[in-house]
């Protein structure tokens, strides 16, 4: 090998757990300060921080002889962005609210303009915000209903603790006021004195809501959770009558509600928590919409309850809800729009997207895509009153389009296509689904898209993108990322195995907790499917898989590196044991009900540590292999894909190259602005292209 990899010293670290003991040599990666690092990558450790060089330092060099490559690729990309890329307009009032990208900028101005004139005004422009760093995100960025405030959430290097941004639109000296430590989601009250917001505490959980009166700046507490497997949540309704606060796990939901007619009042509870039982409330047509799973509604159904005219400090826990639309075993529904004369909904049937439209009579119309693999959005909108349905439909190969559906005409019309510089025609591609059968007989969806000069002779190389957690769908959407392999002549294809929700929340259960490993051995059954299909052939395969789906990505190193030429993990969450162990990790409590808990179950234990791909690794011939970490991650901390390394360099026999990439100033989300982040993509597209075609180390 022409480049010797940095070898990570070995220090002991003995874990007892139950009547188990292990050594974890490569614990010292994990900083003792590491909650100090997220908010201030400063602080790290000065060995650690070394080590985290001499990887990168080691991964450039490997990686040297793709740069004119990387550079194309990029150049691909950026010519497939359009300069001057607009949303489509939202109306609210009297005014329409929209983004815009101008040419060379990497992030998106905020505007807005009255009704049928053109002058338009500026809201908020991130390029103008001062940074430290090359790292800086704004996110739910609203205006007040009464459109005289703009509120935005800035996350300044990845770590997600937001800063919510408040000030005057038409106010001359503009307000300006922020606030601190927050998980960046808030909403306005409808009267527009007030913003609810979401307090981030020093493990990173969301723990508190509060009320912040805009002028005084006084906050006002709302709502305590004491329970750290729970997560918050705001939304105002669309109707504006309601602040729903939400406190869930991933399988229990318990609402708040507050009236927005009295926003100063103590918010009342909807249904008690009850372990198992989903739901979320829509107002609509003087009644609550309940979608829930209740009554073994496994994929959802809708429920109903009349909105009282006044409320006992009970609250709504006494009230009873009622059957409206029945549970439909082949039917998995997702969200829910409430327009005023409209409640829509989109649904899901074997992998496959609709949209359905109920009217107040209780008669309904469905809207679906053309052919198998394709996806369709609902869009949120700002008018309740609208009766045009907003929502987007794309594939692997065709661009968005955005379409307003006209409920009295039943005209579609589009609004908006997808744009390019560079000249582009769907025609040229193909794109279906496939199914694979697993062992127990289960069918796995498979999506592929390729160039329609690609023949089926078993010599394509081929990327297979997995996830396969959360309840999680990887839907087929328009990827420039995607289209850039495709272009190249490679097969594409997203492997929806299960632990997803493609085929409804039952998918995602069979592939949960102690159903995981299913997820796994899907995605190999997937790749061995499209080899005996003559897609492809063993090492002409590049998988890829983020966060979660990195974790996939470490078992089928360690199960099958004979079917793969390279596999490519994003913030893989690979160390799962350790991290499942650790109750002081942001998200390790509300994880529990996902994987196990093995502090206190020692099935859970017995059951992660069989599979924990960190705690699996073997002495063998592994595939090349690329992990991308961020340094301020708090989802996935950075120490995990560097242990992860670090040990598969020591177990693999061998020559390929085993590569970390460690963004030092970035988290979960990798780097932002439309072009930065597209280096990155070209990158990892060149280490794909690195391990498939002939090269020597």
């Amino acid at each position: 090998m022409k480049y010797k990899p940095p070898i990570a010293v070995k220090k002991t670290k003995i874990i007892k757990q139950f009547s188990y003991e292990r050594n974890d040599s490569y614990f010292w990666l994990k900083d003792k300060n590491w909650q100090n690092v997220l908010s201030d990558p400063r602080c790290l450790n000065k060995e650690i921080k070394q080590h985290l060089e001499a990887e990168n330092k080691y991964t450039n060099l490997i990686m040297e002889e793709t740069k004119n490559l990387q550079e194309t690729l990029f150049l691909q990309m950026k010519e497939r962005v359009f300069d001057n890329e607009c949303s489509i307009e939202l109306k609210d009032g009297e005014w329409l609210y929209y983004s815009k990208y101008q040419k060379n900028l990497e992030f998106s101005l905020y505007c807005r303009k009255k009704q049928f004139t053109q002058q338009e005004q500026i809201l908020l422009n991130p390029n103008l915000i001062p940074h430290t760093n090359d790292y800086i995100k704004i996110s739910h960025v609203q205006h007040s209903p009464d459109h005289q405030w703009l509120a935005y959430a800035q996350d300044n290097n990845g770590s997600e603790i937001w800063e919510i941004h408040l000030q005057s639109i038409e106010m001359q000296p503009t307000f300006k006021t922020n606030i601190q430590n927050s998980t960046g989601e808030f909403t306005f009250s409808s009267c527009s004195q007030y913003v609810f917001w979401i307090y981030r505490d020093a493990l990173g959980r969301p723990t508190k809501i509060f009320r912040h009166e805009i002028l005084s700046g006084k906050n006002s507490l709302v709502y305590e959770e004491k329970d750290s497997g729970y997560f918050l949540n705001i939304r105002r309704s669309l109707s504006n009558k309601w602040i729903y606060l939400i406190a869930r796990t991933h399988d229990t939901d318990e609402v708040w509600l507050i009236a927005q007619n009295n926003p100063t009042a103590q918010p009342m509870c909807f249904k008690k928590r009850k372990r198992g039982l989903q739901y979320e409330v829509f107002d609509w047509n003087n009644h609550f919409i309940i979608k829930t799973n209740a009554d073994g509604a496994y994929n959802f159904k809708f429920m109903r309850m009349p909105i009282p005219d006044c409320v006992t400090h009970d609250g709504f826990t006494k009230l009873m809800w009622q059957e409206w639309l029945p549970h439909q075993p082949k039917q998995f529904v997702l969200n829910a729009i409430a327009y005023s004369d409209y409640f829509v909904w989109l649904e899901r049937y074997e992998a496959s997207l609709r949209i359905v439209i109920m009217n107040k009579l209780g008669q309904t119309e469905y809207i679906s895509g053309d052919g198998s693999a394709y996806t369709l959005s609902l869009i949120d909108i700002l008018n309740p009153n609208s009766d045009a349905i907003l929502y987007t439909f794309e594939s692997l190969i065709c661009p968005k389009i955005w379409k307003s559906y006209h409920v009295l005409t039943q005209h579609d019309e589009i609004i908006k296509t997808q744009q390019f510089n560079i000249p582009f025609s769907t025609n040229d591609y193909m794109t279906e689904r496939l199914w694979a059968e697993a062992a127990d007989g289960e069918t796995i969806p498979i999506t592929v898209a390729y160039r329609k000069d690609i023949k089926q002779n078993g010599g394509n190389p081929l990327l297979l993108y997995g996830y396969g957690a959360y309840g999680y769908a990887i839907d087929p959407t328009f990827s420039n990322d995607a289209m850039n392999y495709i272009q190249q002549g490679w097969v594409y294809a997203i492997a929806h195995i299960r632990g997803g929700s493609e085929k409804g929340w039952k998918w995602f259960l069979d592939g949960r907790k102690f159903n995981k490993t299913k997820s796994f051995t899907d995605f190999i059954t997937c790749a061995d499917y499209l080899v005996q299909q003559n897609w492809t052939k063993p090492k002409s395969i590049v998988a890829n898989g983020r966060s979660a789906g990195g974790m996939v990505m470490g078992y089928i190193a360690n199960l099958r590196p004979d079917l793969f030429a390279g596999i490519i993990a994003e913030v893989p969450f690979v160390d799962v044991l350790n991290t499942m162990s650790d109750c002081l990790l942001p998200l390790t409590p509300p994880e529990w009900p996902e994987w196990g808990n093995p502090i206190e179950n020692r099935h859970a234990y017995e059951y992660i540590a069989s599979y924990s791909p960190y705690d699996t690794i073997k002495k063998q011939n592994y595939p090349a292999i690329l992990a991308v970490g961020g340094l301020t991650d708090p989802r996935v901390t950075y120490w995990e894909p560097a242990k992860w390394v670090a040990k598969l360099r020591e177990y693999n026999q061998s020559n390929e190259p085993i590569l970390l990439k460690m963004n030092m100033d970035s988290g979960h989300g990798g780097l932002t602005g439309r072009y930065d982040s597209l280096k990155e993509a070209a990158f990892i597209q060149a280490f794909a292209n690195f391990v498939i075609h002939p090269h020597t180390h």
